[in-house]
């Protein structure tokens, strides 16, 4: 069983996909937002390739656990996807702080730059999402 993790915002969708064994997150891509129909369409191409049964999609929550309208934003844009691809499981998972720890990393550890930062953030923000989602099931 693969997973595939979405951090969605305005202008991008981060994506991560699971290993086959449900252990580890790796970053896939970065979907350049145009339009819901096209962003679906992408979406399905990484859904058939990954073979995915299950989409976990960040929830960015408010710091004090509330949902706010970005919560509105992504639930919006679930019930798309959910149309659109019935036969994979949606689940929501709290992003809180992912695309700052995800940013912090890559300052740190990877030590990338502010310009090349811009364009994986997004992407590994979807790392954290599913790679929490995934400890939490072991």
């Amino acid at each position: 069983m693969r997973a595939l993790a979405l951090d969605v915002g305005d202008k991008t969708i981060g994506v991560a996909a699971s290993d086959l064994l449900g252990l580890t997150a790796q970053g896939v891509t970065t979907i350049k937002r145009v339009s819901n129909r096209e962003d679906l369409r992408r979406l399905g191409e990484l859904i058939a390739q990954y073979d995915a049964e299950i989409l976990v999609i960040g929830l960015p929550k408010n710091m004090n656990g509330t949902e706010g309208e970005r919560c509105e934003f992504v639930r919006k844009f679930a019930e798309k996807i959910g149309a659109a691809f019935p036969s994979v499981e949606i689940i929501f998972w709290d992003e809180r702080l992912s695309t700052v720890a995800a940013e912090k990393f890559l300052i740190s550890a990877a030590d990338v730059s502010r310009g090349r930062r811009k364009k994986v953030i997004d992407k590994m923000a979807a790392v954290y999402i599913l790679q929490g989602w995934l400890d939490s099931k072991n």
